[in-house]
C-alpha cells in the first residue's frame, strides 16, 4: 500500500501558559491519502482549526507526529520544515481578514509564489491561470480585496493556494462566513477543482451534509479527541459512536442534500 501523503499520530497540542493552559488536542490521529479528500468534522471548540493551524506551523505540537511525504514536521530541521510547508496550503475561514487590504490581488498571488519579491510580471501567466480556475478573470489582478464580495474573496483565497501548485490543501471552515447561496457556489467550485486537478485535501467543517457529498473519508472530533473515523459512506450508514449519530441526525435536510460540481 502507498504511504499516505499526510499521517498524524498521537498529536497533542496545549494552548496558553500556566494556569491558563488548555489541552486542546489529545492523541489525535488521521491520515490523508494522495488524491483523496478527508473531512474533519465536529462542533465548535472540538479542535478542528487547531489541527489545521498545527499542520501549517501556526501552533506547535507538544506530542505526536505530523508526517508529510515521509518526513516528520516536528523533528525536521527548520529549513526542511519550511520547504515541506511550502507544499501545504491553508485556505482560512475568514475571507475578509485573510487578504491584505493594501495589496492588489495580483500582488497577493505573486507573494504566494515568491514571498521575498512578490512581483506580478514574472508570474502573470501563472496567476491568471489560478484566477481562471476559480472563475475570476484577469481584471482582478489590479483590484483590491474591498472591491470584491465575500464569495469572490474566498475564490481569491483558493486561487492563492492553487497558484503555488500545492500537494495538500487544508480548507478550514471556508464557507462558514458566507451566506447559503454563496456557500453552495464555493463548495461546487471545490468539487470541480477536485475532479479536474486531483486535489488532495483536508476539509474541515461542522456541516456533515457537505462532508458527505465532498469527502472520501471522515474523521469525527469531540473535545480534542477522535471518536470515529472511516469511509464516509460507512460512517453515515452505520455510525459507531453515539456522538456521530447525534451529529448526523441533526443535519438539516438529511439525505436530501446534494452537491453538484459546476
Amino acid at each position: 500500500m502507498t504511504a499516505p501523503l499526510l499521517q498524524i499520530s498521537h498529536l497533542g497540542v496545549t494552548l496558553g501558559h500556566g494556569h491558563r493552559a488548555t489541552r486542546v488536542l489529545d492523541g489525535v490521529g488521521l491520515s490523508v491519502a494522495r488524491g483523496s479528500t478527508v473531512g474533519l468534522v465536529g462542533e465548535s471548540g472540538s479542535g478542528k482549526s487547531t489541527i489545521a493551524k498545527t499542520i501549517v506551523g501556526v501552533h506547535t505540537a507538544d506530542a505526536g507526529e505530523i508526517v508529510f511525504d515521509g518526513v516528520d514536521l516536528r523533528t525536521a530541521d527548520r529549513a526542511m520544515r519550511h520547504r515541506l510547508r511550502r507544499r501545504i496550503q491553508l485556505v482560512p475561514q475568514d475571507p475578509y481578514s485573510s487578504l491584505d487590504p493594501r495589496r492588489t490581488i495580483g500582488q497577493t498571488l505573486a507573494e504566494a509564489i515568491d514571498p521575498r519579491r512578490g512581483r506580478v510580471r514574472p508570474h502573470r501567466e501563472r496567476i491568471e491561470a489560478a484566477l481562471t480556475a476559480v472563475a475570476l478573470d484577469a481584471a482582478a489582478l489590479g483590484r483590491y480585496p474591498h472591491q470584491f464580495s465575500g464569495g469572490q474573496r474566498q475564490r481569491i483565497a483558493i486561487a492563492r493556494a492553487l497558484v503555488t501548485d500545492p500537494e495538500l490543501i487544508v480548507a478550514d471552515e471556508i464557507t462558514s462566513a458566507l451566506d447559503v447561496s454563496t456557500q453552495a457556489e464555493i463548495l461546487a467550485l471545490l468539487a470541480r477543482l477536485r475532479a479536474e486537478l486531483g486535489l488532495t485535501m483536508l476539509f474541515i467543517s461542522h456541516n456533515l451534509a457537505v462532508v458527505r457529498e465532498l469527502c472520501d473519508e471522515v474523521v469525527v472530533l469531540l473535545h480534542g479527541e477522535v471518536v470515529e473515523a472511516g469511509r464516509t459512506d460507512r460512517v453515515y450508514a452505520e455510525p459507531a459512536a453515539e456522538y456521530t449519530r447525534r451529529l448526523i441526525s441533526s443535519v438539516p435536510g438529511g439525505p436530501a442534500f446534494h452537491l453538484d460540481p459546476v
